[in-house]
């Protein structure tokens, strides 16, 4: 059977419990009519990039399924009549990722407050301010 990656976005105006209850809703769906989900991701309550039905935030869940495509059918039409559901998105993939996903995975570089190539802030000399009279001599004389 094909696999699947299946990505919905709630409203941000429930609840978590209801968020989870939506995804065990559509996983009984998916299990009754002849698929598996492999794996269920709740990304949280997330920023999205534009508005949409005046809400600015979403809550995002993850589905990885096995399935035939015409479960993807039934899937998506149990889908567009639900009204928490906002968005929604799903695609075939190779293979199911093992693990978390990209979204989920840590990133060392930004919980540190790494600041890259960019610098400290305040490098500007021992005051952290502006240039102190005996710096500026010294960048001068060179």
């Amino acid at each position: 059977m094909p696999f699947y990656e299946h990505v919905f976005v709630a409203r941000q105006d429930i609840s978590p419990q209801q968020v989870e209850t939506l995804a065990a809703d559509l996983t009984k769906v998916i299990e009754a009519n002849g698929g598996q989900v492999k794996k269920t991701e709740n990304w949280g309550l997330r920023n999205l990039a534009y508005k949409i039905s005046k809400n600015r935030k979403g809550h995002y869940v993850l589905l990885n399924i096995e399935a035939p495509a015409t479960l993807v059918t039934e899937l998506e039409r149990n889908v567009r009549l639900n009204e928490d559901i906002i968005r929604h998105l799903t695609v075939r993939v190779e293979a199911l990722e093992e693990g978390p996903s990209a979204v989920m995975q840590v990133r060392p570089d930004r919980d540190r407050g790494d600041r890259g190539d960019r610098g400290r802030r305040g490098d500007r000399g021992e005051r952290g301010g502006r240039w102190g009279e005996q710096e500026a001599e010294e960048i001068s004389d060179e």
